[in-house]
C-alpha cells in the first residue's frame, strides 16, 4: 500500500498502465454509484491524464477543439466540476488548474508538489498531513471541512538541470 501513496509526477512509471488503471477506476466508480461518464467527461479526463500535469480549462479546451471537438467553456467547466466532485481529478488552487488524481478511488486529503521553474505537480496523499492539520485545527475548536495543501519548490529535473 506504501507504494500507493507516493507522488507519481515526479517519478519515472509506467504511464500506459497509470492512464488505463484510473480510466478503469473511474469507470468502476460510476458503475457502482449510477454516474454518466459521458464522452465529454471521459475524454476530459483522458487528456488530463494523458498530459499527466495541471492544466486550466481553457488548455482543455484548445486540446478538445484541435481534435475537432465543437466544445465550450460551459461544457468543460461542467465536466471538470463533474471530475472534481467525485475523486477523479482535483483543483490546484494556486495554478488555477486541474490534475487528474493519482490515487483515484481513495478518499485522500491530497498534498501538490508543484514546481515553480517548470510548472509540473505532484499529487501526495498524505494522511499524517490532512490529520496533522485536523488535530492543529481542533484545537482551535475549527472543523475542517475541505483541504488544499500545496507546496512549491523545485522537482528533481530541474535542480538536476541547475546543478
Amino acid at each position: 500500500m506504501e507504494a500507493a501513496m507516493d507522488a507519481l509526477g515526479f517519478t519515472h512509471h509506467d504511464h500506459q498502465h497509470c492512464i488505463s488503471q484510473a480510466m478503469s477506476a473511474a469507470e468502476e466508480t460510476c458503475a457502482e454509484q449510477g454516474l454518466q461518464l459521458t464522452p465529454q467527461r471521459r475524454r476530459v479526463l483522458e487528456i488530463l491524464l494523458e498530459k499527466h500535469r495541471a492544466m486550466g480549462a481553457y488548455e482543455l479546451l484548445d486540446v478538445l477543439r484541435a481534435e475537432g471537438i465543437g466544445a465550450q467553456p460551459p461544457t468543460v467547466y461542467r465536466a471538470l466540476d463533474f471530475l472534481v466532485g467525485n475523486g477523479f481529478a482535483h483543483k490546484i488552487e494556486r495554478l488555477n488548474a486541474f490534475v487528474a488524481c493519482a490515487h483515484p478511488g481513495e478518499r485522500h486529503a491530497p498534498a501538490f508538489l508543484i514546481c515553480s521553474d517548470c510548472g509540473a505537480v505532484a499529487e501526495m496523499p498524505s494522511r499524517e498531513i490532512a490529520q496533522a492539520v485536523r488535530k492543529a485545527a481542533g484545537t482551535l475548536d475549527f472543523e475542517v471541512a475541505r483541504m488544499v495543501i500545496e507546496a512549491e519548490g523545485r522537482c528533481p529535473d530541474c535542480r538536476t538541470a541547475a546543478a
